[in-house]
């Protein structure tokens, strides 16, 4: 694991994009756990003979699959920031602009729009952030993530 970049770095950043994400692959296996872990199994996840997916040319990953793949691809290039523990706080908005075709690489393009210090002495951080799938056009996700970072204490 890279190690933590220190705060000031981070606020040389905001306005800019951060990074991309290495690439990921959304395989049967992966959509079919991710329905395991949440009871979705709507056919068009799990079901490659059922009609829904053959519209579509065959199963597609969960939209919250895909929105829950932030934290990993946002990691590869920011650890965490010297002296904060990062934690989500929500979206301000969320898209799932496009179908992931099980069997597609996928990965994450990420600008930090805003840091802030809140009032809690903590960090407010904004990002704008997309979902790209290999080969398409339109991302499959666009969203707007907020975070904040808490202070580390009693290390």
């Amino acid at each position: 694991m890279q190690a933590r970049i220190p705060l000031a770095d981070l606020r040389a950043m905001v306005g800019q994009e951060l990074g991309v994400s290495d690439w990921q692959l959304l395989d049967q296996a992966r959509v079919t756990a991710f329905a395991e872990a949440t009871g979705d199994h709507a056919d068009i996840h799990t079901r490659p003979d059922s009609a829904a997916a053959q519209a579509l040319g065959g199963t597609i990953a969960h939209g919250f699959l895909t929105l829950s793949l932030l934290s990993s691809m946002l990691q590869q290039f920011l650890p965490g920031v010297e002296g904060y523990n990062g934690l989500n706080s929500g979206f301000d908005r969320v898209r799932f602009t496009a179908p992931v075709p099980v069997g597609s690489r996928v990965r994450g393009r990420f600008t930090l729009d805003r840091l802030e210090d809140a009032p809690s002495g903590g960090l407010a951080l904004r990002w704008s952030a997309k979902v790209e799938v290999e080969g398409q056009d339109r991302p499959a996700l666009v969203a707007i993530w907020l975070n904040r970072f808490i202070p580390i204490t009693g290390t």
